[in-house]
């Protein structure tokens, strides 16, 4: 049965708006019940109804391939030779032309390309004079926009006993991927079912793994090779250092032996810039800096220690947490350690105590993070305890920059690398701050709470638009930062090269004037001491004067006493002229014994 109620109104109040007010409550009908009626019903058991009020609709979509589009160039340089000729070495190149130009099917080749080439030249020449040849210039134009940044992706640990993510590494190229290292550095904390499995993840697919690397050992660091992106190098919390090629799986292809290896956790692995693109170097607590090709992991090529007194002692070695390598010093590198110094070294030294080349006294604790800025090598960042300190190779006695004491443990940083000012620094209260020295100094530009845990580890991506965050519960964030942030902006270069140079000047200042205000330290201190020595000496005499005066006191008073007694022990009944010449012979005798007693004194 359908309930009908109808309105009535009048028509000359169509469209008028409608006009409610209270009233009573009216029945409009009333069903009593009837047990004829129930006898009617059939049971449906179960019963699927729909309790909405409105129409049921349904949408239905389909998700299509995304297009996307990207502009490529080519960059004409001189190619084709075989590996094992430099290009960069004349002889080499000149053997090979003869060697080359020798062969019978040259010629044939050589004109058969000609034809192709020509068609190449003849289009090229066709020049479009509206094409803008200098698009990847500086920017020159000065954003105008707050510093921002945006959540991306979220990667979260697949395993349900959480370990922190402790390393990042970005794929190569075009950075689609990251690979991420997981362990738990509590020492003996680790529980038994923990897994020890590290993953590369795709930036467009945060609910499953795209490859999963099984050490032997959970990995601490992870490192992709940068001349071959398939390889990968990886620091195991056992000492040992592994390495993988993604296109044969997910097992370890090479490791080191653990005899040769590390006896700590490897905290640092870097890449070098060789021609094979098969050496690296790495550096543990353990207090020494390995050399390895990984053709051969057996045993390292050159072992550094970590010794500032230069005796080569392990047990004094300082631990390694950190490591810094610039192509463009090729024989330098740096490292962090846990007792906070930084210590600058030469890998192409004759001995190995020549080897650590000075110290810079850092931090009041581990040194997490070092890095030389990207634009100006001779400056380089620290970060550890509550600040973040930026230092010049020039003055090694103090920073010439440093942030504000945080409340929060700082726990990574690093440099933006396409903007010479601005760099990153992670918290233990899970706040990432960005910080431009030339925006602001005191405070940073751009500070962001990441997530509720403390945030471990930090990477930026080459273009310095993404930045990886990984936190000690194994989540990592991938954030977008604000166009200003990842666009160099007009005069920074000069700007933060004149600000470089201004702190170092500063310092160096101050350096002298401590060394000046030591110096004279040093020289009242030897004068007090020479004032001193001449006080003890005259204190010395009159001690000497004042024992010898007790001495002849005491002598005298025991010749009077001897004196008393013989004159008592004499008969009274002697002439008194008697007596007296007695007494003066007594006197002349007690004066001769005391001459004589003074003489030899």
């Amino acid at each position: 049965m359908e309930i009908v109620y109808v309105y009535v109104k009048k028509r000359s109040e169509f469209g008028k708006q409608c006009n409610f007010s209270d009233r009573q409550a009216e029945l409009n009908i009333d069903i009593p019940p009837s047990p004829e009626l129930a006898e009617q019903f059939v049971e449906r058991n179960p019963v699927d109804t729909g309790i909405q009020c409105s129409t049921s609709m349904s949408e239905h979509e389909a998700n299509t391939e995304r297009f996307e589009m990207e502009t490529r160039g080519v960059n004409h340089v001189e190619g084709g030779w075989p590996k094992d000729v430099n290009p960069l070495e004349l002889e080499q190149t000149i053997r090979f032309r003869k060697k080359v130009e020798k062969d019978e099917n040259y010629i044939n080749t050589i004109m058969q390309l000609g034809v192709i080439m020509e068609h190449c030249i003849k289009q090229n020449n066709a020049v479009n004079i509206y094409q803008e040849y200098f698009d990847d210039e500086e920017e020159v134009e000065v954003t105008e926009e707050a510093p921002s940044a945006k959540t991306i992706n979220v990667f979260r640990d697949p395993h349900d006993i959480k370990r922190s993510a402790t390393h990042l590494s970005w794929h190569p190229d075009g950075n689609r991927k990251l690979a991420v290292a997981y362990s738990c550095l509590n020492f003996q904390r680790a529980p038994e079912s923990m897994s020890q499995d590290s993953y590369i993840w795709d930036l467009e697919n945060p609910n499953r793994p795209e490859t999963v690397l099984k050490p032997s050992s959970p990995l601490v660091t992870l490192e992709y090779n940068p001349k071959d992106s398939h390889v990968l190098l990886g620091g195991c919390y056992n000492g040992q250092i592994a390495c993988w090629d993604t296109r044969k799986g997910s097992l370890v292809a090479e490791l080191s032996t653990i005899e040769f290896s590390h006896r700590d956790p490897v905290y640092a692995t870097i890449w070098l810039q060789s021609k094979t693109g098969t050496e690296c170097f790495s550096a543990s607590t353990d207090g020494q800096v390995m050399w390895w090709d990984i053709r051969k992991l057996s045993e390292p090529t050159e072992v550094v220690i970590m010794d500032i007194t230069k005796k080569e002692q392990l047990e004094n070695a300082l631990g390694a947490i950190s490591l810094e390598f610039e192509s463009t010093l090729p024989t330098k590198f740096m490292v962090g350690t846990e007792q906070g110094l930084v210590i600058s070294c030469n890998r192409k030294a004759k001995t190995s105590a020549e080897k650590i080349v000075c110290t810079f006294p850092g931090h009041h604790g581990p040194v997490y993070a070092l890095q030389r800025n990207p634009f100006y090598p001779k400056n380089f960042l620290t970060v550890g305890d509550w600040t973040a300190r930026i230092w010049s190779e020039e003055s090694r006695e103090s920073s010439i920059m440093w942030t504000k004491y945080h409340m929060a443990y700082l726990t990574d940083g690093a440099w933006s690398p396409v903007r010479p000012a601005v760099f990153f620094t992670t918290k233990m209260d899970g706040t990432l701050d960005i910080w431009d020295f030339v925006f602001k100094q005191y405070d940073p530009a751009l500070s962001l709470k990441v997530c509720d845990e403390a945030l471990s580890c930090l990477r930026v991506q080459d273009n310095g638009c993404f930045i990886a965050c990984g936190s000690q519960l194994g989540t990592t964030t991938l954030l977008e930062v604000s166009q200003g942030l990842c666009t160099l902006q007009r005069n920074e270069k000069n700007m933060a090269s004149s600000i470089f140079e201004r702190e170092t000047r500063r310092e160096k200042i101050l350096e002298a004037r401590h060394r000046e205000m030591r110096l004279k330290e040093k020289g009242r201190t030897e004068g007090r001491e020479d004032e001193l020595q001449e006080e003890e000496a005259a204190d010395l005499e009159e001690l000497v004067t004042k024992a010898e005066q007790e001495f002849f006191d005491i002598i005298f008073t025991e010749l009077k006493k001897k004196e008393r007694e013989a004159m008592k022990k004499k008969p009274a009944a002697k002439q008194p002229s008697r007596e007296t010449d007695e007494e003066v012979e007594g006197e002349e005798e007690v004066e001769e014994e005391v001459a004589s007693e003074e003489t030899p004194t």
